[in-house]
């Protein structure tokens, strides 16, 4: 097996029992074992298994976070350099969502290991998503071009509110549809699409409340 085989042999593996069992379950031996490679292969390759993980990681999160940019960057020439918000917010959370919800999409190797990822709050994971924040930056500056004159604290909540929205629906999908008896479907991919962009965009565009309403003082007795 020629070095770029076992290397692909190795992270394929290692995807689709991640995805399967969880990041703790799943031990070097096993991924070896479905690999058919030994373990110095993936010691040379790699170097351990957070490595390993991490390279899965950023692998899936660059093609989720490259359709993003390019969404934003076809949305924001439509409109001649100034996107509607709901068309920054949709360019966002649309790839994430459609990545991960879905018949199609649950079912892929790729799409379960990232649904894994969301869930499970191990280390490397955690470092890459507090390290990768540029291309959340170019939203924030979208979002400033959309809503001129809107603090800078309030879009990057807006930002905050849309991804977590985003997470916490593929993280709680299934115990969504169980609550919702079913009545919410998770397979309308672009239903729950609208629905996050329309919460957050509705946020970002409400007049912010006064910092100096209080609530009343207590009369005293």
């Amino acid at each position: 097996m020629s070095t770029d085989t076992t290397r692909t042999a190795i992270l394929r593996a290692a995807e689709r029992l991640y995805a399967e069992r969880g990041f703790s379950d799943v031990t070097l031996r096993d991924i070896v074992a479905a690999a058919e490679v030994n373990l110095a292969a993936v010691n040379y390759h790699f170097g351990s298994k957070d490595e390993l993980i991490t390279e899965l990681f950023v692998t899936r999160s660059i093609a989720t976070n490259r359709e993003r940019l390019n969404q934003l960057k076809a949305a924001e020439a439509a409109g001649g350099g100034r996107a509607p918000v709901e068309a920054v917010l949709r360019a966002l959370v649309g790839p994430t969502l459609r990545g991960c919800l879905g018949p199609d999409s649950e079912r892929s190797d790729a799409a379960r290991f990232m649904i894994r990822a969301t869930i499970e709050a191990i280390a490397p994971i955690h470092k890459i998503k507090n390290r990768e924040i540029d291309h959340l930056r170019k939203f924030a500056a979208a979002l400033r071009r959309s809503l001129p004159g809107k603090a800078d604290a309030e879009i990057y909540w807006g930002l905050h509110f849309a991804l977590a929205m985003a997470h916490q629906t593929v993280r709680d999908s299934e115990r969504l549809t169980r609550l919702s008896d079913g009545k919410c479907d998770l397979d309308d991919v672009e239903g729950v699409i609208n629905r996050v962009v329309a919460v957050t965009a509705l946020a970002l565009t409400a007049s912010k409340p006064a910092a100096d309403d209080k609530a009343p003082a207590r009369r005293g007795r």
